[in-house]
């Protein structure tokens, strides 16, 4: 992990009315990064000095690519940066998933994203070179969903129907017929806990990437833990810091 201070703003547009599309000039974080770990923006604002964590969403060379919501002050502020302004970013931050181990262990993965878990699915779709399924689950109004590699097949799901299966990644899944020898996952609760259901029932390897609420992001405060089938080192206790003991974890040792 590195702070990377002035880092330029390359593009920062919206691809809905709360999406956005951050793009960085920062070849120090894109040279380590892998899918599934995060960033922390720190913002231009003394009111505002804790970072924003937002997961990977793609490298391309040395340009580092974030997709947001806007979900309070602090990313509404992000939201209005423009480009040529700069920002102070640490990076990467946390385990991602380890892509060799998948590459050379399973014929066939089902990646499912939902909401703001669906951009750190973007980058790790272009690394696996097994056969590749992603399932994305929106509310409504669709974003990223063009943007996944062609050597993948794309299964989306909208709550309204107004867009592929009417329901969510589930429905899509068991509309599709498909059955993989490994999941990735990252995206909100009660999806992931229907995921983990689906892979205990099936004997399916599962990879989930958490969700919390972070303060400092860099493992210190122990403001995001999450219950563990182990001892963490750490803290003595069966809790995982999601910042850096994660934010992707084996399903299989989580409580």
């Amino acid at each position: 992990m590195k702070f990377c201070k002035n880092i330029k703003i390359l593009s920062n547009t919206a691809l809905t009315d709360d999406i956005y599309d951050l793009r960085l000039e920062c070849p120090d974080i894109t040279s380590e990064a892998k899918p599934g770990q995060f960033v922390n923006i720190y913002l231009n604002d003394e009111a505002h000095l804790l970072p924003r964590p937002i997961s990977i969403c793609e490298v391309n060379g040395s340009e580092l690519r974030v997709v947001y919501r806007v979900v309070g002050v602090g990313t509404k502020l992000l939201s209005e940066a423009k480009p040529g302004e700069t920002l102070d970013v640490t990076g990467p931050v946390g385990n991602g998933y380890d892509t060799d181990m998948i590459n050379s262990s399973f014929s066939r993965v089902m990646l499912f994203g939902g909401g703001v878990g669906i951009p750190p699915m973007l980058e790790l779709s272009k690394r696996l070179k097994v056969r590749t399924d992603v399932f994305l689950g929106y509310r409504d109004v669709l974003f990223l969903e063009k943007d996944f590699p062609a050597s993948v097949t794309v299964h989306i799901s909208t709550e309204d129907g107004s867009a592929g299966t009417k329901g969510n990644v589930m429905d899509a899944l068991k509309e599709s017929g498909i059955k993989g020898d490994c999941i990735c996952a990252c995206g909100p609760g009660p999806m992931l806990r229907a995921i983990r259901a689906y892979s205990e029932e099936n004997d399916i390897k599962a990879y989930f990437s958490l969700e919390e609420h972070m303060a400092c992001g860099v493992g210190a405060c122990l403001g995001c833990v999450c219950k563990t089938k182990d001892e963490d080192e750490h803290s003595r206790v069966k809790n995982a810091r999601v910042c850096v003991d994660g934010p992707v974890f084996e399903v299989d040792k989580l409580e």
